[in-house]
């Protein structure tokens, strides 16, 4: 997994308040390489082994779908309530989290309001 600055066509059709993006099997793209942080590191590269196991199509998918409908619940907040964001924000402090990660451990996020 390779981690790059934002192309031209990343920078043109990301959001400027995104930071980072995982594109699999790419990599990892930053805005700007010479502000990240071990942590930004580890939140993209769980969500590099997310789209891994979901041969990035069926990630983005149902990335989308699930938005949708947490769109619904909580609105505005409904981005921090994905499940991949939800296992990601919550283990990117676990620098050694990847290593013992289990497949599809995003799952348990889906309905867990905690």
């Amino acid at each position: 997994m390779n981690i790059k600055e934002f192309n031209w066509l990343l920078r043109f059709i990301i959001p400027i308040n995104y930071f980072g993006i995982t594109i699999w099997p790419f990599g990892i793209y930053f805005r700007d390489v010479s502000r990240i942080s071990e942590k930004d590191i580890n939140h993209e590269r769980i969500h590099f082994e997310q789209q891994k196991e979901l041969i990035g199509l069926f990630f983005y998918i149902l990335y989308v779908i699930e938005w949708m409908i947490k769109l619904i619940f909580y609105g505005k907040k409904s981005y921090y309530n994905i499940s991949f964001e939800r296992e990601a924000y919550k283990n990117e402090d676990g620098l050694k989290y990847v290593e013992s990660r289990k497949h599809y451990s995003w799952i348990k996020y889906i309905l867990d309001d905690k």
